[in-house]
């Protein structure tokens, strides 16, 4: 790097250039063009659950997925976390992972003041968890909004706490891509309203966009080409949840008929269709990056 006047650093680079045709031609040479790798277009292909899908399954897994999912606090709805203890095999088997932790339903939210503190306690939990599983450093926590549409200001506040509070770990959201209707003329998801909300006085973060509902979804498919995460609508998204099970009728019934006839969406590889699942489309093979 070369410090002091830019005009006169300017000068004194193009005079040495003319003192050689090769040092010309590196002048000319943009350093982006140079040193960032063209990977605009690679997008891989992953899976979530709720519930591990058991040691066997991992190899049949593995040749169509990526990554995976990986809860530290137990999923919605659920009491235990049956994922605990398991990254190292994952890893050993070549995936990358979504680490998720479960994020509060509203009615737990009584005001502002309430929800800050929660989303504090919440934060050094999951960096507690993500620590006891192995998570290097860094890794991206994302917090598991299953509410869609705009986000109440307590909930905001929750948001808030939770992604100021991560110790040692970076802030993701699994949020809702899928427009809801305000007035009549207006639509918000709640993707672009946690990005209004934090984008310019925000910690980075990270949005994890699901929307299921066909335009835009490809619905319940397995391209060696997976579709990149903004076609989910969300420009911003590194990781797009395109296909859920059971798929949702109110938002698939314009999806091609690739679901099985139970609703669910099965890997390619799982014949005896054992283990339903999720799809998603991300930027990276391991989107956390937990697999360090």
């Amino acid at each position: 790097m070369i410090e002091g006047n830019p005009k006169t650093a300017t000068a004194l680079l193009c005079a040495a250039a003319l003192l050689s045709t090769a040092t010309l031609l590196a002048c000319t040479i943009s350093p982006q063009t140079a040193v960032v790798p063209d990977t605009a277009h690679h997008t891989y292909l992953g899976f979530d659950r709720n519930s591990y899908p058991g040691d066997a399954a991992l190899p049949i897994l593995r040749k169509t997925f990526a990554f995976t999912s990986y809860w530290i606090s137990p999923p919605p709805g659920e009491k235990t976390n049956t994922w605990l203890g398991k990254r190292e095999l994952l890893r050993s088997q070549g995936f990358g992972f979504l680490v998720l932790y479960r994020g509060r339903d509203s009615r737990e939210l009584k005001n502002v003041k309430v929800a800050q503190q929660i989303g504090e306690n919440d934060a050094l939990a999951a960096s507690e968890a993500a620590k006891r599983e192995g998570f290097p450093r860094d890794t991206i926590v994302f917090l598991d909004i299953e509410e869609g549409g705009r986000l109440s200001p307590a909930y905001h506040s929750y948001i808030h706490g939770w992604l100021w509070n991560l110790r040692d770990y970076r802030g993701g959201f699994y949020c809702s891509g899928i427009p809801v209707k305000e007035y009549p003329h207006t639509t918000i998801t709640t993707a672009e309203d946690i990005f209004e909300h934090l984008f310019h006085k925000s910690r980075a973060f990270t949005i994890w966009a699901y929307n299921d509902a066909c335009p835009p979804s490809p619905g319940c498919i397995f391209p060696q080409t997976p579709p990149s995460p903004t076609d989910s609508g969300i420009s911003y998204a590194d990781v797009w949840q395109f296909a859920q099970s059971p798929r949702r009728k109110e938002f698939t019934a314009h999806c091609p008929a690739n679901y099985h006839n139970d609703g669910n969406c099965y890997a390619p590889g799982d014949t005896a269709r054992a283990w339903f699942l999720d799809v998603n489309s991300a930027t990276s093979p391991d989107p956390s990056g937990g697999v360090k």
